[in-house]
């Protein structure tokens, strides 16, 4: 706790600014530091932030009422690999001429749908009837950010495999013999 004249004479001596960091608290914080230092560190954070930051996508699966089993799998497979990247899917049902008297059947459609990927997201809007189409909107379990932080894990795990194989695969192929001789000991 030092007056604030002191602490500007103090910051003068040292050559550096007397920056307000906390103006809110009791009393005010304010430490003594170069002021441009500061402003380029919070622009960094800031930057860093909106680096960081995903935006969720609404991706999309159509299907028809009459749609066959296998054709089912791969669209499910599809609406999984969204959900586990953190975007959202909306399921849309596509009703032609007779169909669009039995909803019911398209209910039951996405109701089916929803429990096979009950594991990777969660209804966020039941089925609705909109023209001539039922739609469903899933979201996903985990936000965008954190599905991507998992990803990058993911892979710097498999490079981390990958170098230590090749080390492995070095170390053997001196063992055995086989690898090249050393040009530089001669």
């Amino acid at each position: 706790m030092v007056s604030i004249d002191k602490a500007l004479s103090l910051a003068a001596d040292a050559d550096l600014d007397l920056v307000e960091v906390a103006p809110n608290s009791d009393p005010p914080v304010a430490k003594i530091m170069d002021f441009g230092k500061f402003k380029y560190e919070a622009a960094q954070k800031a930057k860093e932030a909106r680096r960081n930051q995903a935006n969720t996508v609404l991706k999309e699966v159509r299907f028809r009422l009459k749609i066959d089993t296998h054709d089912y799998e791969t669209k499910t497979k599809r609406a999984i690999g969204f959900l586990s990247q953190g975007d959202k899917v909306k399921a849309m049902i596509q009703f032609r001429g007779r169909e669009q008297s039995r909803p019911e059947q398209g209910v039951r459609l996405l109701q089916k749908f929803a429990e096979d990927i009950a594991e990777f997201g969660t209804v966020e809007s039941n089925p609705r009837i909109d023209g001539r189409n039922m739609v469903m909107v899933i979201a996903p379990l985990k936000n965008k950010s954190e599905a991507k932080a998992e990803q990058n894990a993911r892979r710097a795990e498999e490079k981390a495999d990958r170098k230590a194989g090749k080390a492995a695969d070095g170390a053997e192929d001196v063992a055995d013999g086989t690898a090249a001789p050393d040009q530089s000991a001669e």
